[in-house]
C-alpha cells in the first residue's frame, strides 16, 4: 500500500510563493505519474498539476500555467509544487495524488482521477 504525505501549506500575502512538498512511500514502484489537486472552497477539486515521473514532462490546468511549477526528487521519493505570485483565489486545501501503471488513468495529466490520495494540506492567501 501507498503513502502520500503532503506539507509546506501555511498562510501567505498575496504575491508571495510557496512551495508544497509529497512524500510517498510504501509500495510505490509502480508509479508513474504524481500530480497535485487543489480543491477551493464552494469549488469541485481541480487538478492543476502533473508529472511523468523519471521522464521529466509535465502538464498543467490552463488556470495556474506560468504559476505553478511541479517537479520530482526521484531518490528522495518527493514530488513538489512551487506556486509563484499567490493570488486570493489560491486559497485552498492542497492534495498529492498518485496513479501506478495497473491503474485507470491512461496519461499523466493533471486530472482528478488518480488511485491513491494524500491527506492535504491547506493554503491560505491573504491579500
Amino acid at each position: 500500500q501507498m503513502q502520500l504525505q503532503e506539507s509546506g501549506g501555511r498562510t501567505v500575502q498575496a504575491g508571495g510563493s510557496l512551495r508544497l512538498s509529497c512524500k510517498a512511500s510504501g509500495d510505490i514502484y509502480n508509479v508513474y505519474c504524481m500530480g497535485w489537486i487543489r480543491q477551493r472552497p464552494g469549488k469541485e477539486r481541480e487538478g492543476v498539476a502533473a508529472i511523468l515521473l523519471g521522464d521529466g514532462r509535465t502538464h498543467y490546468a490552463d488556470s495556474v500555467k506560468g504559476r505553478f511549477t511541479i517537479s520530482e526528487d526521484n531518490p528522495n521519493n518527493r514530488v513538489y509544487l512551487q506556486i509563484d505570485n499567490l493570488k486570493p483565489e489560491d486559497t485552498a486545501t492542497y492534495y498529492c495524488a498518485a496513479e501506478t501503471v495497473d491503474g485507470t488513468l491512461r496519461y499523466c495529466h493533471a486530472g482528478v482521477n488518480f488511485e491513491t490520495w494524500g491527506q492535504g494540506t491547506q493554503v491560505t492567501v491573504s491579500s
